[in-house]
């Protein structure tokens, strides 16, 4: 009767593959430092998520209905339209 040998592979996180992966990433941060970058982490509202487009329709309501007699906030919103001109 012949014998089978079955050879199985496990990696786990931190052994060889997962070690490979670390390195190339830290290659690839330690370069973008080396350009004078540095890693930072954004939060930003989930477009995606249920309620976000009720919530922009109503805030552009509001922004809509505000009494354009108030000096000050003309004011700074005309300042905060200057700095959009040219955004996609």
């Amino acid at each position: 009767m012949q014998q089978i040998t079955t050879m199985l592979h496990v990696t786990k996180w931190g052994l060889p593959m997962a070690s490979q992966i670390s390195n190339r990433v830290q290659k690839h941060r330690d370069g973008l430092r080396a350009q004078g970058l540095r890693p930072v982490q954004i939060w930003v509202p989930d477009t995606r998520r249920e309620g976000f487009e009720a919530l922009c329709a109503k805030q552009a309501q509001l922004v809509a209905t505000i009494e354009m007699d108030d000096t000050d906030l003309a004011r700074d919103i005309n300042i905060a339209v200057r700095d959009i001109d040219g955004w996609q």
